[in-house]
C-alpha cells in the first residue's frame, strides 16, 4: 500500500517551482483555473507554465491521493500484479504516472498522453529532477487519435479525464482504452454524482466485453445503490503551507472525493466480499456500516459489540476498505 500524499521529492520539485512566483498572482491563476474545470470547461484554461505550476500546486495533491487510494484497492485485490509497462490518458502533469510508480516497482516504461502542452512541459520537468518515473515518454494531441497509435500496457490508467469528453466520445475512448490495456484499466473521476454515472457506464460498457472487476465493486452485477444515493470514496491528504495558501485555506487537511473501477484480462486472486461505502459509526452498542456486499447487495450492517471477533474487526473499518464478510444466513 501507499501513503495518499505526494512522495517528499515530488512535492519538492513542485513547490520549487512556485519560488519566483507572486502567491496572489499564483492563487488567482488557480482559482480561475479550477472555476473552469467545475463549471464543464477542460484544460484549455491552462496555457502557460505558471497556470501549470499553479493548478498542480492546488490539484496534484488531491489527484494523486485519490489514484493512490484506487491502486491500493487494486493491489488489495490482486497482490501479484506487477505491471512492466504503464499508459496514463489525460495525463496532466503526470499525477497517475508519479502515483504508479510509487505502487509498482516492477515498472519501466512510463507512457503519458494529453492534448496540454503547459502540463506536458512540467510533467517531463517533474520527472528529470531524478523521480521513478523519470523515463516518462510523453505524447501531446488528443486521446482519441494517439491512442490509436499507442502501445499496448499491461496497466493503462484514465484519471479524471472522461469527464472532459461528449457522451459519443466517451463511449468509444473506454473502447480503446480497454483495447490498449494487457492487464489492468483504472478509470477514477471526480466522487460526485455524475462522476459515479460516468464509471458506471464505463464499468457496464466492459464488463459487455468480458471484463472483470477487480475493484471497487466485491461483484459484476448491476450497482445496487439507488438515486440519490452513489457510489463514491473519501481520501483525506495532508495541505502544505504552499497548497494552504494558493487555496487561501486555514485547515491543514483536504477531503478528496472520488469514484474509480479497476477492472482486468482475468478474474483476480483476492476481491474482497465487502466494499465499505461511508464512515462506520461506532458506539456503545455494536458498529454500524454501510456495505456493498459479494451477492450483489447493499445495505447497512449493525455488528453488536457482544459479538467480539466480528466487532473487533468492524471497529477499524474506514470508508473504502475492501472487508471479508462472513457468508449471509
Amino acid at each position: 500500500m501507499i501513503s495518499p500524499d505526494l512522495p517528499a521529492a515530488l512535492k519538492a520539485s513542485l513547490e520549487a517551482r512556485l519560488h519566483g512566483l507572486s502567491r496572489q498572482d499564483a492563487a488567482a491563476r488557480a482559482t480561475r483555473i479550477s472555476d473552469t474545470y467545475r463549471s464543464g470547461g477542460n484544460s484549455g484554461a491552462i496555457t502557460t507554465e505558471a497556470d501549470a505550476i499553479a493548478y498542480a500546486t492546488v490539484r496534484m495533491p488531491a489527484t494523486y491521493a485519490a489514484v493512490a487510494a484506487s491502486l491500493n484497492a487494486l493491489m488489495q485485490a490482486s497482490p501479484d500484479f506487477a505491471p512492466s509497462s504503464l499508459l496514463d490518458v489525460g495525463a496532466g502533469p503526470g499525477t497517475a504516472s508519479f502515483a504508479a510508480a510509487e505502487a509498482f516497482s516492477s515498472l519501466t516504461s512510463f507512457n503519458a498522453i494529453d492534448a496540454n502542452h503547459a502540463l506536458r512541459t512540467l510533467a517531463l520537468s517533474l520527472a528529470a529532477d531524478g523521480l521513478h518515473s523519470r523515463d516518462l515518454t510523453y505524447a501531446l494531441g488528443g486521446a482519441r487519435a494517439l491512442l490509436d497509435r499507442a502501445e499496448r500496457a499491461g496497466l493503462v490508467i484514465a484519471s479524471y479525464m472522461i469527464n472532459e469528453l461528449s457522451d459519443a466520445e466517451r463511449r468509444s475512448v473506454v473502447d480503446l482504452l480497454w483495447e490498449k490495456t494487457d492487464q489492468t484499466l483504472l478509470i477514477v473521476e471526480p466522487g460526485t454524482p455524475a462522476g459515479y454515472q460516468r464509471i458506471i457506464a464505463a464499468r457496464d460498457q466492459l464488463i459487455a466485453k468480458r471484463a472483470h472487476v477487480a475493484a471497487p465493486c466485491p461483484h459484476a452485477a448491476a450497482c445496487p445503490l439507488i438515486a440519490p444515493d452513489w457510489c463514491h470514496f473519501v481520501q483525506r491528504l495532508a495541505r502544505s503551507r504552499a497548497h494552504r495558501e494558493l487555496k487561501g485555506a486555514d485547515v491543514p487537511f483536504e477531503d478528496e472525493k472520488f469514484s474509480f473501477i479497476a477492472l482486468t484480462r482475468h478474474p483476480v486472486s483476492q476481491r474482497p466480499t465487502g466494499r465499505v461505502l461511508a464512515a462506520p459509526v461506532v458506539t456503545k452498542v455494536g458498529a454500524t456500516a454501510k456495505l456493498c456486499r459479494a451477492d450483489g447487495t447493499a445495505a447497512v450492517v449493525s455488528i453488536p459489540r457482544r459479538d467480539k471477533p466480528a466487532f473487533a474487526a468492524a471497529r477499524r473499518w474506514d470508508w473504502g476498505d475492501g472487508v471479508e464478510l462472513p457468508p449471509r444466513p
